[in-house]
């Protein structure tokens, strides 16, 4: 585990050793997101460098009934490293059932989710968030769970319900109790959902009070953020999420900086198509071709912003009801761009790349 600290210095990532055997080399992890982390969203992130990917939380209930899309949001990526597969409920023993399923299709290790803060999950449920009010349920489900599978279990929580219940290090110390092997803080409370910003110097308060490993998320697009977020919380990681959105390769951006204090350059716009073909076949593959089109068309967005006729480009795909229809578009977009030499601008970055430069807006 690192060790806290007022500033990040080249190599003051370090890798973080789970037990039964699980170690994360590169403590850059791609956080849940419904709708987002889908296996071909996963398995892009990991072939271009991420430490760790979760999978989208996946509801205990609906794992034990083994439904077919339950199941395969369960599915490892395979392409090494650790895939985590993270559970949300509210009974312990679901909980725990649900989580020997998700080991025997392979995975390393199972994140349990305190910190969803939706409506449907956190009331409807009282699942997610809801549980940072009910210690008592929280710390059966953590117990359950541990006991339940031979793999190492964590925590993704937020900083508590409302900020007149800030109990993460209380909740964090009944998890360590509970055997949990690492916590994660997102630093918003509840009732915050997405507002407002991260509160990345809470953390420290949580990783004050265990021994565990603990991990910082929220807000992180570049990896100055990275670097401050580890600052100011003395936590031994980072969770990104929305800073990925169309920027699979910033895991591995953020881990080199945070190593060596350097940015590595943003893939040329070549790079970019190339990765977003790969990544839209995977998509056609795992889905099918109707809903892969679909599904696909936010990804495809994300990748196109900040270039010039971006949003004619995504007015025009979202008409595409084909798959062929779709890689033509492509072509036509990106092809003139690269052939003119345009680059896009990584968020946050000072420095200029050669060529002509774009922003992309940060999602």
């Amino acid at each position: 585990m690192g060790n806290c600290r007022s500033h990040i210095t080249p190599t003051a990532l370090g890798s973080i050793d789970l037990g039964h055997g699980i170690r994360i080399e590169t403590p850059v992890i791609l956080a849940p997101m419904s709708g987002v982390t889908d296996l071909p969203f996963r398995r892009t992130a990991k072939q271009l460098g991420a430490g760790m990917v979760v999978s989208e939380m996946i509801a205990s209930w609906a794992m034990i009934r083994e439904n077919r899309k339950t199941l395969d949001m369960a599915e490892i990526d395979g392409c090494g490293g650790v895939s985590a597969v993270q559970l949300a409920g509210c009974d312990p023993a679901a909980m725990a059932e649900a989580a020997r399923l998700a080991v025997d299709k392979g995975a390393h290790l199972i994140d349990i989710n305190f910190g969803c803060p939706v409506k449907k999950v956190a009331v409807g449920q009282a699942a997610g968030s809801a549980l940072m009010r009910d210690e008592t349920t929280a710390a059966a489900i953590l117990a359950e769970t541990v006991k339940a599978v031979p793999v190492p279990v964590t925590l993704k929580m937020r900083m508590g319900w409302d900020h007149s219940s800030l109990n993460a290090p209380r909740l964090a110390r009944i998890a360590q109790e509970a055997g949990i092997r690492m916590v994660t803080v997102h630093g918003r409370t509840r009732q915050q959902f997405y507002t407002g910003t991260a509160d990345w110097a809470f953390v420290r308060q949580v990783k004050q009070a265990v021994t565990l490993p603990v991990i910082v998320n929220g807000d992180i697009l570049t990896e100055e953020d990275a670097a401050k977020a580890l600052a100011l919380s003395c936590a031994d990681g980072v969770m990104i999420g929305r800073g990925c959105y169309g920027r699979p390769w910033f895991l591995a951006q953020a881990a080199h900086y945070l190593r060596t204090g350097q940015h590595l350059p943003e893939p040329s716009l070549a790079e970019q198509k190339a990765i977003l073909l790969g990544h839209y076949q995977m998509m056609l593959t795992q889905f099918g071709v109707g809903p892969g089109v679909r599904l696909a068309r936010k990804h495809l967005s994300w990748y196109s912003r900040g270039l010039p006729g971006s949003a004619e480009f995504r007015a025009e795909m979202n008409r595409l009801p084909d798959a062929e229809s779709v890689l033509r578009l492509i072509d036509r977009f990106y092809d003139p761009l690269i052939a003119r030499g345009v680059t896009r601008k990584a968020p946050g970055r000072d420095e200029t790349p050669a060529g002509e430069t774009l922003t992309a807006e940060a999602a």
